[in-house]
């Protein structure tokens, strides 16, 4: 089977082809760094050409709100034309737990982005997923002040790259679901202890606090907004073996 997965160089992209091949299939890594690009259209109906499934995990080089949205329902319009001149069967995209439940413009751009794929026709199956361990230092980066990392008392249940991967690639190789799969790490936390966790564990000495006034990306976000509420399939990698396998891959 002919897989074309969009963005297939990046973290999650590079992790899923590699999944991919491994099971006997043709996979396609598209990216603009191989002459396709979802913003221009360029490339697209070569790359798309025999495809039965297309899995697109193409992001916003920008996280400014114009910008994010612009990315996504212009990518997003552009793939889901391609394929349907190219008759693929099985759009996947991977987007975010709790997108309609809380408001930044990133989030914004992702709720375009799967309205487009509910009204386009193609069969499809949208991953949603929770914040990924890759990223937990950037999001305490961006909640410091100072010597404090400040975060709102809500929960979090990061998962780790590689189990969103092994979840994008099961999901893309089963039948369409024509809605949506939820999946998060197999550790659920108040923020600020799993944050404090990660920045004891790599000897980071800033203090990690719990404050109501704290915003997630520039959101207010309550207990519940970024985990799943219903069921979700839960990855196998915490963050103590997450940090075990970073460390030893240093």
């Amino acid at each position: 089977m002919k897989i074309v997965v969009i963005g297939g160089t990046g973290l999650i992209g590079s992790k899923t082809v590699a999944i991919l091949r491994q099971g006997g299939h043709e996979v396609f890594a598209a990216s603009p760094n191989n002459g396709v690009n979802t913003i221009t259209g360029e490339g697209l109906k070569e790359a798309l050409a025999g495809a039965q499934v297309v899995i697109d995990l193409a992001n916003s080089p920008s996280f400014e709100d114009k910008a994010v949205l612009e990315f996504f329902e212009t990518s997003g319009r552009n793939l889901l034309a391609a394929e349907a001149a190219a008759g693929v069967r099985h759009h996947v995209a991977l987007s975010i737990v709790a997108i309609d439940r809380t408001d930044n413009g990133y989030f914004r751009g992702k709720v375009a982005q799967e309205k487009l794929i509910e009204a386009c026709g193609i069969p499809y199956t949208i991953v949603r997923s929770t914040q990924f361990l890759e990223f937990v230092r950037g999001i305490a980066d961006s909640s410091a002040d100072g010597n404090l990392v400040r975060l709102p008392p809500i929960l979090f249940q990061p998962i780790a790259a590689d189990d969103v991967a092994a979840n994008v690639a099961d999901v893309a190789l089963a039948p369409p679901r024509n809605g949506i799969v939820e999946i998060a790490g197999p550790e659920r936390a108040p923020f600020n202890e799993i944050i404090a966790r990660y920045l004891k564990a790599v000897g980071d000495p800033r203090e990690v606090v719990s404050d109501p006034e704290a915003r997630y990306w520039g959101g207010r976000v309550d207990e519940h907004s970024l985990v799943p509420l219903g069921e979700a399939r839960l990855g196998r990698i915490g963050l103590d073996e997450w940090l075990r396998r970073s460390q030893a891959a240093a």
